[in-house]
């Protein structure tokens, strides 16, 4: 059974996007390090697991992208939950509307990879409380942003281990926690 491991670039504030969506912040951290570990990520991922907002952004930029990356994300399975979105152009992309704790389950239990979520912080809000993120990988970045989408919603008290922890050299720590049993 696969793991699904959620991966997302997080500001020191605690967004991962900033008003009106924006995202320009990545580039300001993008470096050498964090595509590296974008590859290895990758090639250990069975599919990758969208919510609309991402998958929308994710579809408008690899298609037409290049590079060791852009052959991974055009190539793998896509997995997106969407009541408005019903159909995809883009290669190997299947689309859910319901059901998203069933289809989850069954994805990690028909994948014989690990799935990534990326992105999605409102798909991510929905499964944790149900226990199905296996994984938090977190990039926490050297950026305040004021304001934006948080990466957490409001919710239930949630315990997690630390099992790893790396700095980059751009000023990124990648945080690596899993959950930890109910007390």
């Amino acid at each position: 059974m696969a793991k699904l491991i959620m991966w997302n670039l997080m500001t020191l504030d605690g967004f991962v996007e900033g008003p009106n969506r924006d995202i320009s912040w990545h580039s300001d951290v993008w470096g050498e390090e964090l595509e590296q570990l974008s590859i290895e990520q990758l090639n250990a991922a069975g599919g990758l697991l969208f919510g609309r907002v991402t998958y929308e952004l994710m579809a408008n930029h690899w298609p037409s992208a290049t590079g060791e990356v852009a052959d991974f994300m055009n190539a793998a399975p896509k997995y997106v939950f969407s009541r408005t979105v019903k159909a995809s152009g883009w290669n190997n992309t299947r689309m859910f509307d319901a059901d998203v704790l069933e289809t989850v389950g069954r994805l990690k239990r028909d994948s014989a990879k690990d799935i990534f979520l990326f992105g999605s912080a409102d798909l991510a809000s929905s499964l944790i409380p149900h226990g199905l993120i296996d994984e938090f990988r977190i990039a926490v970045t050297p950026v305040i942003l004021g304001g934006g989408t948080p990466l957490f919603k409001p919710g239930e008290k949630r315990k997690l281990k630390l099992i790893d922890s790396r700095p980059l050299s751009t000023g990124i720590v990648i945080l690596r926690y899993v959950p930890t049993a109910a007390e």
